[in-house]
This record gives structure tokens, C-alpha cells and sequence, in this order.
């Protein structure tokens, strides 16, 4: 595999000691969906932006934690437990870094929230309570139940190409959801409650996708979410191949 993906990684306190983690199903859809070897990015801020160099994608996965609504303009934090402040400050340069770039990107469930924020938009903090809305955050049980199909996506655009139909069922594990969309992104997927469940950026010059389910989650027995890392993967091989060639 000549293909390298970067994962940014979340800042974990565990039994007073600081850990670099993310799970381990996210490399796993890199090196077996994607094609390519995943290497965790640490949440080391904004200096971290120099590695884009060395890779040919990058994924932002998804957490447990959300972003801190400092980033857009949200008010106070109806999550104050739940933020990773080391993340934020790597992730959102990043991403913004990488789209200018012409890195592929996939962005997943926190990764859309984050895309979102990078390039301008807002964030529900608690979806679920608002009238109208389903509750979202997946349930208590086994991580099979919980991280199972839950409802379907209304799917347009590239997604819509890349999966092949325009309606399929989704897991969903999130607390937060997109509220206003970002300044160039464009959506291409709905929840039936009307929870933004994808979008794009038709205007990077390389591919950007954010999808608020989790498609990493056995992605090798869903054929939708395997489409998604083989088109990420796809973007992936033609930007390197294209800088090869310029060199």
C-alpha cells in the first residue's frame, strides 16, 4: 500500500494519565475499505497542519466528545463534560488546511460536526430536545444494538452516486447535529426528521464528504458504507498519482 490516511486522534484522561486515542475500527475501514495505511495524527494543535505533507487523505472520526461551542459563536456549553479542547485545536486547522490543499477528506459523525464548524457553521448542542426531533444518540445495550440501524437517509447529489440509491438505513450515535450549514457546503442527506445526515463541498478541489452516521462501524457488510471509503479511497489514489506525475 503506497496510500497513507491520517486520523486525528482524541486527548483521554485515563486514571490520571493523558492518552492519544481513537477506536480502532477507524483504521481498520482505511486499511481494508480505503486501501491505504491509516497513521494516528496526535492532538498536538495547530502545528500538526505540517503533516498534510506526508499523507494522501484525511479522516476525522468520530467521539465521544463534542465541539467546544466557543468555535461558533454557540453560548454557554450544555455539555461542559463532554468537550476535548486538544482536539478541537487540532482538528479544525486541519481541516480547514486540508480542503485548500486539495486533500480528500472524509468526516465522520463528531468529523461533520467539526467540518462544519471549521468553515463557518453551527452546531444543535442537544437535538433530541427539540420538538419534531428524534433522539439520536443510539441507546443503551450491546455495541451491536447501538451502533445498528436505526433510521434511513434521504440521499442526493454525490452521495447519492457514490452508494447508488437514494435511500438507505443508517446507524446514529450523536447528541449534536449540524443547525447552519457552512458557507459552501452543499447537503446531501437527510434523517427523516430533517437532521442534516451528509454533506459536501462542491466547490474543494479534491473530494470532502461528512457523514453523521457511522459508516466505519462493519463497513465491509454494508454496501453503502463501503462505497464511501472505496470513493474516499479512489480521491485518495488520483491526488497522488497526479502529484507524481507534476514531479
Amino acid at each position: 500500500m503506497d496510500l497513507v490516511v491520517g486520523i486525528p486522534a482524541c486527548a483521554k484522561t485515563i486514571d490520571d494519565r493523558e492518552y492519544h486515542l481513537t477506536p480502532s475500527r477507524y483504521a481498520a475501514a482505511v486499511m481494508h475499505g480505503v486501501g491505504a495505511l491509516p497513521i494516528m495524527i496526535p492532538p498536538m494543535g495547530e502545528a500538526q497542519v505540517g503533516l498534510l505533507d506526508r499523507i494522501d487523505g484525511l479522516l476525522i472520526p468520530g467521539s465521544p466528545s463534542n465541539v467546544h461551542p466557543d468555535h461558533y459563536a454557540g453560548g454557554e456549553s450544555e455539555t461542559p463534560d463532554r468537550h476535548d479542547a486538544q482536539r478541537d485545536a487540532t482538528t479544525l486547522p486541519l481541516i480547514r488546511a486540508a480542503i485548500a490543499r486539495g486533500i480528500p477528506l472524509l468526516a465522520i459523525c463528531r468529523g461533520i460536526q467539526e467540518l462544519n464548524v471549521a468553515l463557518g457553521g453551527t452546531l444543535i448542542q442537544r437535538v433530541h430536545e427539540l420538538p419534531g426531533r428524534m433522539d439520536h444518540r443510539g441507546g443503551k445495550g450491546p455495541l451491536d444494538i447501538t451502533y445498528g440501524p436505526k433510521h434511513t437517509v434521504a440521499a442526493t447529489g454525490q452521495l447519492a452516486r457514490i452508494v447508488g440509491v437514494g435511500e438507505f438505513m443508517v446507524n446514529s450515535r450523536h447528541g449534536q447535529c449540524i443547525d447552519r450549514v457552512a458557507p459552501g457546503l452543499a447537503v446531501e442527506a437527510h434523517a427523516p426528521d430533517g437532521t442534516v445526515e451528509a454533506v459536501s463541498y462542491p466547490g474543494a478541489p479534491s473530494f470532502v464528504l461528512g457523514v453523521q452516521w457511522h459508516p466505519e462501524w462493519r463497513f465491509d457488510e454494508i454496501p453503502a458504507n463501503l462505497a464511501l471509503f472505496r470513493a474516499f479511497g479512489d480521491a485518495c489514489r488520483a491526488r497522488s498519482g497526479k502529484l507524481r506525475k507534476a514531479a
